[in-house]
């Protein structure tokens, strides 16, 4: 039987340091963490994530600042607000809650962030330096499966990842995380021609498609990782990528939903902040 990966503990032990470093930083520094959140409109997901941040940065000790504007909030507005966020020295980082209402470009938005407080690591510069590996933000999500595959003594180094999904959130950066700790790595999506074939050739196997169940016993390599993105529901209620029941007797680790890589999102944020209040404090 696979290991369960514990996405909920190992994002406790992580919050631990993040509270311990943030405490050190706000005795030698006086500088303390600050995250500015913005939501747009009324969409019930987004106003859950948005609570679930704020509360995680009270838990930090951090400054939370949440900015809840009106659906027919226009553009200019937006980026307005952005802006004086970007020169407000208690704000270490900003993220504006996606989907936007839309009229609104989100491209202009993300854009608009200053590089140094876009912890959601979204924006043009900070992709780019994730190509590179010369960064100082990842996105959230695939920043927490590289702690996941860590705390689990799982090492990509020589070993075939095969990522399902090539979403700029998700599937990209995560290809380029686990090519930066030498795997060698596949990115399958809609129009992959052999897609199970390749699937079975997978060390480490991450599903972030958005379908729910999509990943099935046949598609899976005896004794491999598997890493559930997925956050979708069925007929059971909530449930990932992954026909987790038939996938689990035949893999070595194996993340649940929920409990897996969900609770090291909001975590990695609150990393991703610290690290910027850290280098603000040292440019002072």
């Amino acid at each position: 039987m696979a290991v369960r990966i514990d996405g909920k503990a190992t994002s406790i032990k992580r919050r631990e340091r993040i509270l311990a470093e943030t405490q050190k930083l706000i005795a030698e520094t006086g500088v303390r963490p600050g995250l500015a959140v913005i939501l747009v409109g009324d969409d019930p997901a987004s106003a859950i994530y948005v609570r679930n941040k704020k509360k995680g940065c009270e838990d930090m000790g951090f400054l939370s600042r949440e900015y809840r504007l009106p659906a027919e909030t226009s553009e200019e507005e937006l980026l307005s607000l952005i802006d004086t966020l970007n020169g407000d020295p208690e704000i270490h980082g900003i993220l504006v809650q996606l989907p936007v209402p839309k009229h609104i470009d989100d491209k202009k938005v993300i854009a608009r962030i200053a590089p140094e407080k876009d912890v959601d690591a979204f924006g043009y510069e900070n992709v780019g330096r994730i190509m590179t590996g010369d960064f100082d933000f990842v996105p959230c999500t695939p920043a927490g499966i590289m702690v996941l595959l860590e705390e689990y003594g799982i090492d990509p180094a020589g070993k075939r990842a095969v990522v399902i999904g090539r979403s700029n959130i998700v599937g990209k950066p995560m290809a380029m995380l686990l090519l930066h700790k030498n795997a060698t790595v596949t990115v399958c999506h809609s129009r992959t021609q052999n897609l199970a074939e390749i699937c079975r050739e997978a060390d480490i196997l991450v599903a972030a498609v958005g379908k729910a169940n999509f990943v099935t016993a046949d598609m899976v390599k005896p004794g491999a990782v598997v890493i559930d993105v997925g956050m979708n529901r069925d007929e059971n209620g909530l449930c990932g990528d992954v026909a987790f029941a038939e996938v689990e007797p035949l893999v070595s680790h194996i993340t649940p939903v929920p409990g897996g890589v969900g609770p090291m999102t909001i975590t990695m944020l609150l990393q991703n902040t610290l690290t910027s209040a850290r280098k603000a404090a040292q440019a002072k």
